[in-house]
């Protein structure tokens, strides 16, 4: 019998790796708003007393029977410093579908956010909820050198990890390409760019539009660079000119929200 190739291993091993893989969210906001979305896979769920009787109408809206834990022995296998207010669920990560599904569903205008190796879950989270603010279609990772689903993750995105689409992609500059061919005017952001991202968008607002961003310091690889329609800036009004990169989404997703 002939033997496989190495990358169709490695391949069929990473797809079974994430058909296993699993995720703890906790807090009461996070584990709730899971609790109430009938696309969330729940596995078990781990509450205190106190907990069990804030939670009761999503509990029996999910239909999951909870395990009551002693809060001095919580029971769930989360990180010490984890504020988990007495909540735990252990969920599969959700599946949105294919991004070109994604990418042009939805009422309006179409806007995207994606991110150039951005890994720090809060900063994820918080874009995730600007997102859902301004009405993004989805918010756009790599699947390694990015931020994946985690309790952290979901607990700054108060609830929107579970309604704004979170996916991640093997390759930023290949999907740059895919979605400029089905129709979408790229803007990478970057701090020493000539063009504002209001001169860049002045009279295409009615385009789907997608901001791309990197990690704070390296910002945007050479290779998104070259990939994207144009760099853009956000202005500033005095020399000290840096964003934190989930403000710098927030502040973009409202200069081109249409």
């Amino acid at each position: 019998m002939a033997k496989k190739p190495k990358w169709v291993v490695e391949k069929e091993q990473a797809r079974k790796a994430s058909a296993a893989e699993t995720v703890w969210l906790f807090g009461h906001h996070a584990v709730r708003d899971a609790l109430m979305n009938p696309r969330r896979e729940k596995l078990r769920l781990i509450l205190t007393p106190n907990a069990a009787d804030k939670l009761a109408d999503a509990v029996a809206e999910a239909g999951i029977e909870p395990e009551i834990s002693d809060p001095r022995r919580f029971s769930a296998p989360l990180d010490p410093q984890s504020v988990h207010q007495g909540a735990a669920l252990e969920v599969k990560p959700l599946d949105w579908g294919r991004l070109e599904d994604v990418a042009i569903s939805g009422e309006g205008v179409l806007r995207l956010v994606l991110l150039d190796r951005v890994t720090d879950p809060h900063n994820v989270g918080a874009i995730l909820r600007s997102a859902e603010v301004f009405g993004a279609q989805a918010v756009i990772g790599t699947r390694h050198h990015a931020a994946p689903e985690t309790g952290a993750l979901a607990k700054t995105a108060s609830g929107a990890l579970e309604r704004q689409p979170y996916l991640r992609e093997r390759n930023l500059a290949d999907t740059i390409t895919s979605l400029q061919e089905i129709g979408y005017l790229v803007l990478g952001l970057d701090g020493e760019a000539e063009l504002t991202i209001e001169e860049a968008v002045t009279g295409k607002l009615e385009k789907p539009i997608a901001l791309v961003l990197g990690a704070e310091g390296p910002g945007l690889r050479p290779k998104t660079r070259e990939t994207v329609d144009m760099l853009v800036k956000i202005p500033f009004a005095r020399e000290f000119g840096s964003l934190n990169v989930s403000n710098a989404a927030a502040v973009a997703l409202y200069a081109v929200k249409g």
